[in-house]
């Protein structure tokens, strides 16, 4: 696993796992502030930027899977690949935090938001609660598993991952009998703004998890 993953918080009496993934050509630490934000209206949440897999294929930072020549036919095996070292740096912080799947949530940007959202699909899902800012799904949803939380938040005008990802993912999920929020952005595009944040803020500051 590598080892640019950053610690924002870790409380005396953690309750909460918050695990955050950061977009294709970023870092862990250019995440951390999002981290710092929820840490501090979530005070008993043990909170971790995690740093991506590899080395980003397109020049600068890391990432989750190469995009290089991807297309909507190989973007699921593509993950499917990613995924089990995905689901390791998971159970590695929840071994290290003491906190279990029951409590622990995963909230994800683009590249970041995609891993999570698949990782809700495999037969043991390793969260409770998924938020996805400007994420999408590899390929139709497949189950809405009992007891996870989905809040989908996206851009209007996001050019890269298109905010009908999320309308038609909230509308699978809910079909499903899946628990799921959606929250479209006029204006913004593919990125987290002020808004974005208060509503991830806003979704985590609940009492479970």
């Amino acid at each position: 696993m590598h080892d640019g993953s950053i610690v924002i918080a870790t409380p005396a009496q953690a309750r909460h796992l918050v695990l955050l993934f950061h977009g294709l050509g970023s870092s862990a630490d250019n995440f951390a502030p999002v981290g710092g934000a929820i840490a501090r209206a979530r005070p008993d949440a043990f909170v971790v930027s995690v740093d991506g897999h590899h080395p980003s294929t397109l020049g600068s930072g890391r990432e989750w899977f190469s995009v290089v020549g991807i297309t909507e036919e190989n973007r699921p095996e593509r993950i499917a690949d990613a995924m089990p070292l995905f689901q390791e740096s998971i159970a590695y912080w929840q071994k290290a935090s003491g906190i279990g799947a029951g409590d622990t949530t995963l909230a994800g940007f683009s590249q970041g938001a995609i891993m999570a959202l698949e990782s809700s699909q495999i037969e043991r899902p390793p969260a409770a609660r998924v938020v996805a800012l400007a994420g999408r799904f590899a390929q139709a949803v497949r189950r809405a598993p009992t007891g996870l939380k989905f809040h989908l938040i996206h851009g209007e005008q996001d050019g890269v991952v298109p905010a009908r990802a999320s309308v038609e993912a909230a509308r699978a999920l809910q079909a499903a009998g899946g628990d799921v929020t959606l929250d479209l952005l006029p204006g913004l595009g593919h990125g987290i703004d002020a808004r974005a944040l208060r509503l991830a803020i806003g979704y985590l500051d609940r009492s479970h998890p």
